[in-house]
Protein backbone atom coordinates (compact mmCIF):
# COMPACT_ATOMS: atom_id res chain seq x y z
CA UNK A 1 0.00 0.00 0.00
CA UNK A 2 1.20 3.49 -0.87
CA UNK A 3 0.25 6.77 0.75
CA UNK A 4 0.21 9.89 -1.43
CA UNK A 5 -0.24 13.55 -0.60
CA UNK A 6 -1.14 14.53 -4.13
CA UNK A 7 -1.16 13.78 -7.83
CA UNK A 8 -0.81 16.12 -10.81
CA UNK A 9 -2.14 14.85 -14.13
CA UNK A 10 0.40 16.99 -15.95
CA UNK A 11 3.10 19.45 -14.98
CA UNK A 12 5.97 21.04 -16.87
CA UNK A 13 7.95 22.15 -13.81
CA UNK A 14 8.83 18.76 -12.29
CA UNK A 15 11.17 17.46 -14.98
CA UNK A 16 11.63 17.73 -18.72
CA UNK A 17 8.50 17.74 -20.82
CA UNK A 18 4.99 17.18 -19.56
CA UNK A 19 4.84 14.81 -16.62
CA UNK A 20 2.40 13.27 -14.21
CA UNK A 21 3.67 13.87 -10.67
CA UNK A 22 3.09 11.68 -7.63
CA UNK A 23 3.72 13.28 -4.22
CA UNK A 24 4.36 10.63 -1.56
CA UNK A 25 3.46 11.13 2.10
CA UNK A 26 6.17 11.07 4.73
CA UNK A 27 9.57 12.66 4.89
CA UNK A 28 12.30 12.28 7.51
CA UNK A 29 14.40 15.19 6.20
CA UNK A 30 12.25 18.22 7.22
CA UNK A 31 14.41 20.61 5.19
CA UNK A 32 14.21 24.26 6.20
CA UNK A 33 12.35 26.11 3.44
CA UNK A 34 10.88 22.91 1.99
CA UNK A 35 8.52 23.48 -0.96
CA UNK A 36 6.14 20.71 0.24
CA UNK A 37 6.10 20.63 4.08
CA UNK A 38 2.52 19.35 4.00
CA UNK A 39 3.96 16.02 2.79
CA UNK A 40 6.16 15.45 5.87
CA UNK A 41 3.53 13.58 7.91
CA UNK A 42 3.85 9.84 7.28
CA UNK A 43 0.13 9.36 7.96
CA UNK A 44 -1.20 12.23 5.83
CA UNK A 45 -2.75 11.93 2.42
CA UNK A 46 -4.63 8.95 1.10
CA UNK A 47 -3.85 5.29 0.69
CA UNK A 48 -3.65 3.89 -2.80
CA UNK A 49 -2.12 0.96 -4.64
CA UNK A 50 0.47 0.66 -7.39
CA UNK A 51 -2.34 -0.55 -9.68
CA UNK A 52 -4.47 2.54 -8.98
CA UNK A 53 -1.52 4.89 -9.61
CA UNK A 54 -0.66 3.03 -12.79
CA UNK A 55 -4.20 3.51 -14.08
CA UNK A 56 -4.17 7.21 -13.15
CA UNK A 57 -0.96 7.75 -15.10
CA UNK A 58 -2.00 5.49 -17.99
CA UNK A 59 -5.06 7.71 -18.52
CA UNK A 60 -2.65 10.58 -19.29
CA UNK A 61 -0.21 8.84 -21.64
CA UNK A 62 -1.45 10.79 -24.67
CA UNK A 63 -0.49 14.04 -22.92
CA UNK A 64 2.70 13.29 -20.96
CA UNK A 65 6.33 12.36 -21.55
CA UNK A 66 6.95 10.79 -18.18
CA UNK A 67 6.29 10.52 -14.46
CA UNK A 68 8.00 12.26 -11.56
CA UNK A 69 8.12 10.75 -8.07
CA UNK A 70 8.31 13.45 -5.43
CA UNK A 71 7.19 14.07 -1.92
CA UNK A 72 7.70 13.85 0.87
CA UNK A 73 10.27 11.15 0.28
CA UNK A 74 9.69 8.38 -2.27
CA UNK A 75 12.61 6.30 -0.97
CA UNK A 76 10.92 4.68 2.01
CA UNK A 77 11.20 1.01 2.88
CA UNK A 78 7.42 0.75 3.12
CA UNK A 79 7.09 1.87 -0.52
CA UNK A 80 10.02 0.19 -2.23
CA UNK A 81 8.38 -3.03 -3.49
CA UNK A 82 5.32 -1.20 -4.82
CA UNK A 83 7.48 1.46 -6.48
CA UNK A 84 9.70 -1.12 -8.16
CA UNK A 85 6.55 -2.69 -9.64
CA UNK A 86 4.95 0.66 -10.54
CA UNK A 87 8.03 2.16 -12.20
CA UNK A 88 8.67 -1.00 -14.22
CA UNK A 89 5.10 -0.94 -15.51
CA UNK A 90 5.29 2.79 -16.33
CA UNK A 91 8.53 2.29 -18.24
CA UNK A 92 6.65 -0.37 -20.23
CA UNK A 93 4.38 2.44 -21.43
CA UNK A 94 7.44 4.24 -22.80
CA UNK A 95 7.46 6.89 -20.06
CA UNK A 96 10.59 8.32 -18.48
CA UNK A 97 10.85 8.25 -14.70
CA UNK A 98 12.28 11.14 -12.67
CA UNK A 99 12.60 11.04 -8.90
CA UNK A 100 13.33 13.64 -6.22
CA UNK A 101 14.96 12.40 -3.00
CA UNK A 102 16.59 13.97 0.02
CA UNK A 103 19.09 11.10 0.13
CA UNK A 104 22.25 10.96 -1.97
CA UNK A 105 22.68 8.45 -4.74
CA UNK A 106 25.75 7.04 -2.97
CA UNK A 107 23.69 6.23 0.14
CA UNK A 108 20.78 4.78 -1.83
CA UNK A 109 22.87 2.30 -3.83
CA UNK A 110 24.17 0.77 -0.59
CA UNK A 111 20.71 -0.71 -0.04
CA UNK A 112 19.91 -3.59 -2.46
CA UNK A 113 16.16 -2.82 -2.55
CA UNK A 114 16.73 0.85 -3.29
CA UNK A 115 19.32 -0.18 -5.87
CA UNK A 116 16.62 -2.20 -7.65
CA UNK A 117 14.33 0.84 -7.67
CA UNK A 118 17.12 3.03 -9.03
CA UNK A 119 17.38 0.68 -12.03
CA UNK A 120 13.93 1.92 -13.14
CA UNK A 121 14.72 5.63 -12.70
CA UNK A 122 16.03 7.69 -15.59
CA UNK A 123 16.85 10.91 -13.73
CA UNK A 124 17.45 11.29 -10.00
CA UNK A 125 17.56 14.66 -8.27
CA UNK A 126 19.35 13.84 -5.04
CA UNK A 127 20.29 15.54 -1.81
CA UNK A 128 18.31 17.50 0.75
CA UNK A 129 17.14 21.02 -0.02
CA UNK A 130 19.49 23.39 1.83
CA UNK A 131 18.04 26.85 2.28
CA UNK A 132 21.52 28.38 2.73
CA UNK A 133 22.43 27.07 -0.74
CA UNK A 134 19.22 28.27 -2.46
CA UNK A 135 19.85 28.94 -6.14
CA UNK A 136 16.86 30.01 -8.23
CA UNK A 137 18.92 29.71 -11.44
CA UNK A 138 19.22 25.92 -11.20
CA UNK A 139 16.98 23.93 -13.48
CA UNK A 140 14.74 21.45 -11.61
CA UNK A 141 16.64 21.92 -8.32
CA UNK A 142 16.32 24.29 -5.40
CA UNK A 143 19.78 24.34 -3.87
CA UNK A 144 23.28 23.99 -5.26
CA UNK A 145 24.09 20.82 -3.31
CA UNK A 146 21.38 18.92 -5.17
CA UNK A 147 22.43 16.99 -8.26
CA UNK A 148 20.54 16.08 -11.39
CA UNK A 149 21.86 12.61 -12.20
CA UNK A 150 21.03 10.89 -15.47
CA UNK A 151 20.90 7.23 -14.55
CA UNK A 152 19.58 6.09 -17.93
CA UNK A 153 20.02 7.55 -21.37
Amino acid sequence: MLRISGFYDSSCSNGEGWRSVIFFSGCPHHCKGCHNPETWDFNSGEETTADELYEMVKANTDHIDGVTLSGGEPFQKRYVDDLIELTARLKGLGLSIWCYTGYTYENLVKDPEFGRLLQNIDVLIDGPFMHDLLDTQLKFRGSSNQRLLELKT
